[in-house]
């Protein structure tokens, strides 16, 4: 998205998000000057602990300091952010989700700091650098956390039903035929209508580009041939009965992953925290395997979830741009730094260095089964295809929700339920004054 399209939209977005942010600039940063003194940079971030790592920081840095105030995350945190960068009281460093910079870069809340991050693109994989770009010149962020998508499996299970750990998503149907047949009780997993990050992750391995944009025209190809596949492909299994249509999340769900029910899920990097509190009594029986492939051969991933760290455009009239983009970059790329984010915080660090050995070297104290856990993971991450994402994530998300929890429950048509959230994006930008292609 270039800086053109973002600059001429940003007056535009307000409906398309948050309503409350579109207020008349105040003086706060925006007017203020280089102070004496030490540089104190506010940031803003949802990540536990991230106020024990700055601490590292500051104990190093006495000419910039670094406060952390907590927040919370998702739409809230764009809304507050985009509303304080309007009324001139933004802070000066915000954690913010892949996703969510398209939109934050429209109502001009990020800076481009491609200059005071030079020499950081290579410690990362080209398809996470490539989010915070957002396929320009500029860099509105430095990646924080990823969460590479990959296959879970009860490796008892499998071997007790004569399973294959499939490589390919054929395959993968394959396995939840049999599992039916030698077992209707159990299945091999369930399609989920009630978190759409995962479905976008899906469809970002199959090569799906949701919104793109030339000029200042917008492109929204949420039911483009790829993301047609991934739907068309699950909504058969759901019609067909080979896997459950329940959601994730729910007692239900997790008493399915805790008794043997439900035999794998696709997840992200993060899942052994959820096996840790859903299934309790499955601990040291799953194991983490590449995501099936839609050709053989391939390696590919999706992701689902992960965030950032970029300096606000009122750090940088305020003369605290290369300050604020130094401690971005140090936060995400220093070993001690990430270390201590690992440690603390729990993150999957999105460093490429950083997601094997060191604070990583020692597999999830559920996956004590599968020592080289981390490896693995890191070898899946290498290859996680890039994501393009647009000013109104929020609403196709909604309409996911919607749309596709209606077909799941129903065994219906997926394909449908595409064709509906692409209809609503692109409606919800003609609304609010984007140009759309089509």
């Amino acid at each position: 998205m270039p800086r053109r399209l973002a600059l001429a939209t940003a007056a535009t977005l307000c409906g398309a998000l948050a309503l409350t942010a579109c207020g008349s600039s105040g003086s706060g940063s925006d007017a203020a000057g280089p102070a004496a003194g030490p540089v104190k940079l506010t940031f803003w971030s949802w990540t536990p602990n991230m106020d024990k790592v700055a601490a590292i920081w500051n104990a190093a840095h006495p000419d910039i300091q670094v406060s952390v105030q907590k927040q919370a995350s998702g739409d809230d945190l764009v809304t507050k952010t985009i509303t304080a960068a309007k009324a001139g009281n933004a802070p000066d460093l915000l954690q913010a989700e892949y996703q969510a910079l398209p939109t934050l870069v429209s109502n001009d809340v990020l800076a481009d700091i491609a200059k005071e991050t030079a020499g950081v693109k290579d410690k990362f994989a080209a398809g996470v650098w490539q989010q915070v770009t957002l396929g320009s010149d500029a860099v509105y962020a430095v990646p924080e956390d990823t969460a590479p998508l990959a296959l879970y499996y009860r490796q008892d299970l499998f071997q007790q039903y004569g399973l294959k750990v499939p490589t390919t998503w054929a395959e993968f149907a394959d396995a939840a035929r049999q599992l039916k047949q030698k077992d209707p009780a159990k299945a091999l997993t369930t399609f989920s209508a009630n978190d759409s990050g995962l479905f976008a992750g899906l469809a970002q391995q199959a090569g799906a580009k949701w919104w793109t944009a030339s000029g200042e025209t917008w492109k929204v190809g949420i039911d483009d041939a790829a993301s047609k596949k991934v739907a068309d492909f699950w909504g058969g299994l759901v019609k067909e009965g080979a896997i459950d249509n329940q959601p994730m999340y729910t007692p239900a769900w997790s008493k399915a992953l805790n008794d043997g029910s439900q035999i794998a899920w696709v997840s992200a990097v993060w899942a052994p925290g959820v096996f840790t509190s859903s299934a309790p009594d499955t601990k040291g029986k799953w194991a983490i395997a590449p995501l099936p492939q839609w050709n053989a051969g391939e390696s590919v991933t999706g992701s689902w979830g992960g965030s950032t760290t970029g300096v606000t455009t009122g750090a940088a009239k305020a003369g605290h741009s290369a300050a604020a983009a130094q401690f971005a970059g140090w936060l995400n790329t220093d070993p001690e730094a990430v270390a201590a984010l690992v440690k603390e915080a729990g993150i999957y660090p999105a460093a490429t260095a950083a997601q094997s050995g060191g604070a990583l070297a020692t597999a999830p104290e559920f996956f004590t089964n599968q020592p080289d856990f981390y490896t693995q993971a890191a070898a899946i991450a290498k290859n996680t295809a890039p994501a393009a994402w647009g000013p109104n994530v929020n609403v196709a998300y909604s309409t996911f929700k919607d749309a596709f929890g209606k077909a799941a429950q129903d065994k219906g048509d997926f394909s449908a339920a595409l064709t509906a959230m692409q209809g609503a994006t692109v409606a919800d930008l003609k609304k609010n004054g984007f140009k759309t292609e089509g």
